[in-house]
């Protein structure tokens, strides 16, 4: 028989793998081409680490290499056939006192590393077609860069109690949805679950989604295909997925789907940004897409559940496939899939890696060291944490203003890394005529001789791109991985920690602060706050809001130049830091601290009009105060909402708050009274979330909001909700809710 022909495709990555073999190391990578999916398989490989040269140490191989320890000790590389033995080796080592770097590099993330492959590869060589997945063995593998669309199939289980059978279980993809009812599509659990494989396996989905998963949905098949003794079925080409749950150091637990990626739809909308007040299922959809669950709102969801399926299995049936449609839905308003896909190329991460802002980091730093001829050293487990200096806040001047000018440095410390050259190679080795830091530390001044820098300033001219061309994926993925570099240097999780690195980056980022301040203050422009990155100033006399926003834009400019010329006098570098202007307030409140004359902090509300929409209504921006703020009942939220807008557009509001008492004494408003506390975990928000429990403050304490007993208690909702909540706009009007609302104060 004739061989394969030699082919070169290109594939983006989806999940890798690697397992201890007699031959040695095998790794497994599956990836997607625009026409298959792709399984390349690599053996023989040989896991490495290094020693100081001189060690006595044993390995299956051992050889001389041209690089050193980061302050330049010699060092060789040991080769072992089986990751078990370097690891043996390395505690060996350790328990003798000497000391071994990068033993703590994972065999599959070394390959890849060293490759440059982060979210795409090239393989060269002579596939064999399985199926519809093309196999390779021991190809040539290189980076790539390669745009796919990948499938998506959101998958949702409906069981008896947290921890009991299956009743359902439904699929949803944008072509195919599918629900097995047993008693109605599926006589048994044993039959739905062989049938569920089976879909899952013909559809041949990419991407798994769902809500909570991970720690539900295939924790509970994978228990349940145990108690019917059956593989959980779920990869490519008939490979076995495992669920590894909660007993890794993270604490989460971790889904391998051969070939396949599993996306949980809280932790990735937490991962991209994304915010909200509760990560319930039925709230986020109700956020995002304007509906949500079936059943959200009755008060024992178990016990309805239980119910459809003994009297209306099509009704559970409907919520069932309702469920997998909702997380379908907000992946594509969210742009998820994109997000997680535009991470990866990045930063070289699984697609389904949560956090892991460490190990993107090693992705991208190691291999570049490597190739300065430095290697790097295990992470510390018993390192002292010095904390470094957090951002600087500037005091507040509390106040009722017009025309206020918000400002921030664009991507501040990132910028500061890139202007300064704050990088671990360059602390190690800083050279002559080095750039001074903090805490004795001093930076190379010489391009070349760091790294991190150069990093940043690919992110920083990529995500230009992305947001010029519209790619809001990858601009925020790109936000996200470069604002991450701060805190990475900052933990005793990373290889380089160094208190002097994150230090570096703060105080000179209070120095860019003040600096910023006196600026405006010798332009007759008091700053009214500044917060780590941004400040707020006062403007007055331009005639309108154009002539605002033109000083504004001027002003920012001025700074940015003025910072680059004294950066390069004094220092002989060039700036990268960047003054923006962000916003113009019409109206901006900045508050007292609650029962002092003192200005607040990262506490503030303002008016501002869409640049979008400038013939539209302005939007009221509220930062930290109670309107925000969970902790507040809905009343007093809406309240203070309503009252910052009354102000801002110098509309009435004393005759409005006195029919808000007598509304909330007459029990008006008694469904908006609700506080709110965390419980247990639950399989709707998962382990990033809990259950609420809703309650009242009744004549007689707290009573369950949905099973009150006795009369509310109106007086205490005035005195400890509305009033405070009003109390922080009117103080700084010279009144109270108490003299304006006083009449019916007195009631209570």
């Amino acid at each position: 028989m004739s061989a394969s022909p030699l082919v070169t495709v290109d594939a983006f990555l989806l999940s890798r793998d690697w397992r201890d073999r007699d031959a040695g190391v095998e790794i497994t990578l599956w990836g997607r081409t625009t026409e298959h999916p792709v399984r390349a398989r690599f053996t023989g490989i040989e896991s490495v680490m290094f020693v100081p040269r001189g060690t006595e140490a044993r390995a299956d191989r051992r050889a001389e290499r041209e690089l050193g320890t980061p302050h330049g000790a010699p060092v060789d590389a040991l080769y072992f056939r089986a990751q078990r033995h370097l690891l043996d080796e390395r505690d060996r080592i350790r328990a003798l006192g000497g000391v071994a770097f990068e033993s703590d590099v994972k065999p599959h993330e070394r390959f890849l590393m060293e490759r440059f492959v982060t979210g795409s590869f090239q393989l060269r060589g002579r596939p064999t077609l399985r199926g519809n997945v093309l196999t390779f063995d021991n190809p040539a593998i290189r980076s790539a860069d390669v745009r796919v669309l990948l499938s998506i199939l959101s998958l949702d289980l409906e069981t008896d109690g947290f921890d009991g059978p299956l009743l359902s279980a439904a699929i949803a993809t944008p072509d195919v949805e599918r629900v097995l009812v047993i008693g109605r599509d599926v006589p048994d659990e044993r039959t739905l679950l062989l049938e569920l494989f089976a879909l899952i396996r013909e559809i041949d989905p990419d991407v798994l989604v769902g809500w909570n998963v991970v720690e539900f949905d295939l924790v509970v098949l994978q228990t349940r295909a145990q108690v019917h003794r059956l593989d959980l079925a779920l990869g490519r080409a008939g490979e076995s997925a495992r669920v590894l749950v909660r007993g890794n150091v993270s604490g989460v637990s971790i889904a391998r789907v051969p070939g396949r990626v599993v996306l949980d739809g809280i932790a990735t909308l937490k991962s991209a940004t994304h915010r909200f007040e509760r990560y319930t299922l039925d709230h986020v959809a109700r956020e995002l897409l304007g509906r949500g669950k079936r059943i959200a709102h009755t008060s024992d969801p178990m016990a309805e559940i239980r119910r459809m399926h003994a009297e209306d299995r099509d009704a559970l049936a409907a919520y069932n496939l309702e469920d997998c449609r909702l997380v379908l839905d907000i992946f594509a308003a969210t742009d998820l899939v994109s997000f997680a896909m535009e991470r990866a190329r990045l930063t070289g991460l699984a697609m389904d890696r949560q956090g892991g802002s460490v190990a993107a980091f090693d992705h991208l730093y190691l291999p570049r060291l490597h190739r300065r001829g430095v290697v790097a050293p295990d992470v510390e487990h018993e390192v002292d944490m010095v904390a470094s200096p957090g951002g600087h806040v500037l005091d507040s001047v509390p106040g009722l203003y017009k025309d206020v000018l918000s400002f921030d440095f664009r991507s501040l410390y990132p910028s500061i890394i890139r202007t300064f050259r704050i990088d671990p190679l360059g602390l190690y080795r800083p050279g002559d005529d080095p750039l001074p830091g903090e805490d004795g530390a001093t930076f190379a001044r010489a391009p070349e001789a760091s790294i991190l820098p150069a990093i940043i300033e690919t992110l920083h001219d990529a995500r230009s791109v992305a947001m010029t061309e519209g790619n809001q994926a990858l601009s925020r993925a790109i936000k996200i991985v470069m604002n991450s570099f701060y805190g990475v240097l900052g933990t005793p999780g990373c290889r380089f920690f160094d208190p002097r690195l994150p230090t570096s980056i703060t105080r000179r980022g209070h120095a860019i602060i003040e600096r910023a301040r006196s600026f405006f203050v010798a332009q007759g422009l008091p700053v009214i706050y500044g917060d780590t990155d941004s400040l707020f100033v006062h403007l007055e006399g331009e005639p309108s809001e154009e002539a605002v926003q033109a000083r504004g834009r001027e002003l920012a400019g001025e700074l940015t130049r003025l910072l680059a010329n004294e950066i390069r006098g004094q220092l002989g570098v060039e700036s990268h830091l960047e003054l923006k202007f962000e916003s113009h307030y019409l109206r901006f409140l900045m508050p007292t601290t609650r029962g002092s004359s003192r200005g607040s902090k990262k506490r503030y509300a303002g008016l501002v009009r869409d640049n979008h929409a400038k013939d539209g209504p302005p939007t009221v921006i509220i930062r930290g105060l109670e309107a925000v703020r969970t902790d507040w009942t809905p009343l007093a939220r809406r309240v203070q909402r309503e009252l910052l807008r009354r102000v801002f557009t110098d509309e009435p509001f004393a005759e409005w708050l006195m029919e808000l008492s007598r509304e909330l004494h007459d029990g008006a408003l008694d469904d908006e009274l609700a506080y709110v506390k965390s419980l247990r975990q639950t399989a709707d928000t998962g382990a990033s979330g809990s259950e609420r429990e809703e309650y009242v403050v009744t004549i007689r304490g707290p009573e369950p909001a949905t099973d009150r007993r006795s009369p509310v208690d109106h007086g205490h909702y005035l005195e400890k909700q509305i009033a405070p909540a009003c109390d922080v706009i009117l103080g700084l009007l010279g009144t109270s809710f108490e003299r304006v609302a006083g009449t019916q104060a007195s009631l209570f």
